[in-house]
């Protein structure tokens, strides 16, 4: 038996504005950031769990404080008992009452409550001797709706309905896990689009990302300039020609109604989705414009702050591509949640990657969806940028256009400590 004995954390961040790698609409100069969490026990195995929440910048101080201000709920717990019931950690931080006054269940301190039950998960998985997964995707049905809370689910999902989703499942698992490590996943890249690109690079990036690296799809960043997006648009579709999928991001830019009117005026380059084309707190105006340009698919996701907000989005059927983010919601359980959602209404979720970490993540939760909940591949992808991938320990890999299935034991999470050394920001 062993105990936790504590809990390390750094504020690494990387200088990509220099480059403008990661800029949009709305975000002309983000330096990705990582507000990185290790938990410590005093077990002979040596082994420590990872995680982190990914930010662009100023105020990743503000959610490593938040991340510190867990420390107490950990140390001196049982490890062995705290990672048997991955429902029970869940519930340790989230239904901290004082906590929860600052979400509830939302922004920084969820975050940070979803960076330390990541790090629960990459222990639980190394101890497993299994990538993230593969644990979730061997894990009984029973044993994985334990992690899941159902409150405020329960009109839409109920436990009983998220039993039989995963025992639909069950018997592809051992076919669909072998794929997955055979194939890996589909993906697509963001890494031609970024707003901060000149004519020359967007061309250029974007013939690499079919020719070279063997994406069917890529996505641009629009909203900034209405002209400006037309000519990227007219640039990429002469670049990678009539079959590729060209996906646009307006990172919240636009107004319903701005929306609907500058969609419909770039529809003629054959959009595969808009992404994010107002606030992600606006349910019903997703819903507005997902009626309006329809069939263009509506995607969203990225910032969606819990499962209650996935929940209505999927009711209102605001969206046609469920984007969820490795960290903006409570960890891997709230991820599981919303799979779970996205399953029950058959939505195909294709996760956000764009940041340091991100692709390394979110893939592991796309794989236990194909082997242990959806069962399904079709219109899914995985957003992939080719960016810092170099900082981790077990970094993202692409093949012929797909992630290759994570081998290494853990969660994906864990970085270099000379990169956390080098790139810790001293003010």
């Amino acid at each position: 038996m062993s105990t936790f004995t504590g809990i390390t954390t750094h504020d690494v961040r990387f200088p990509t504005s220099t480059m403008l790698d990661g800029s949009d609409a709305m975000n002309p100069d983000p330096d990705y950031s990582a507000a990185y969490v290790s938990v410590h026990t005093d077990a002979d195995d040596g082994l420590e769990g990872d995680g982190f929440v990914f930010t662009i910048g100023r105020g990743n101080d503000v959610e490593v404080a938040a991340i510190k201000a867990l420390e107490d709920h950990l140390v001196g717990r049982n490890v062995e008992e705290l990672l048997a019931d991955m429902g029970a950690a869940w519930r340790l931080f989230v239904y901290d009452s004082q906590l929860r006054w600052l979400g509830p269940e939302k922004g920084v301190e969820h975050m940070a409550i979803g960076a330390v039950l990541t790090a629960l998960w990459d222990l639980k998985a190394k101890r497993a001797g299994m990538p993230l997964w593969q644990l979730l995707s061997s894990m009984s049905p029973e044993e994985l709706v334990d992690c899941v809370d159902f409150r405020y689910l329960t009109d839409v999902l109920t436990r009983t309905e998220a039993l039989e989703i995963l025992k639909r499942a069950e018997p592809g698992r051992e076919r669909r896990t072998q794929e997955i490590l055979e194939s890996g996943y589909p993906g697509y890249t963001t890494t031609p689009g970024w707003l901060g690109y000149d004519d020359e690079k967007l061309v250029r990036l974007a013939r690499e990302a079919v020719e070279v690296e063997g994406f069917n799809q890529i996505k641009l960043k629009v909203g900034a300039d209405l002209d400006e997006d037309r000519h990227r648009l007219r640039l990429a579709r002469e670049a990678v020609g009539p079959d590729i999928r060209i996906a646009v991001d307006a990172n919240q830019r636009w107004d319903v109604p701005e929306a609907i009117e500058w969609i419909r005026a770039l529809s003629e380059y054959d959009l595969a989705w808009v992404e994010e084309p107002t606030s992600p707190d606006d349910v019903l105006g997703h819903a507005a414009i997902q009626k309006a340009i329809a069939p263009i698919p509506v995607a969203t996701g990225e910032h969606m702050m819990n499962r209650v907000l996935a929940k209505q989005y999927l009711q209102a059927h605001a969206l046609s591509i469920l984007q969820m983010d490795a960290t903006r919601v409570a960890g891997p359980n709230e991820n599981l949640a919303i799979l779970l959602l996205a399953a029950k209404f058959g939505v195909p979720v294709c996760p956000h990657a764009g940041g340091v970490g991100l692709c390394e993540v979110v893939a592991h939760m796309s794989m236990f969806d194909y082997v242990a909940v959806s069962g399904n591949m079709e219109n899914r992808r995985i957003e992939y940028v080719d960016h810092l991938h170099e900082h981790f320990v077990s970094p993202t890999v692409i093949r012929n256009g797909r992630y290759v299935a994570q081998r290494t034991p853990g969660a994906g999470t864990e970085m270099l400590p000379a990169s956390i050394e080098e790139f810790t920001y001293r003010g």
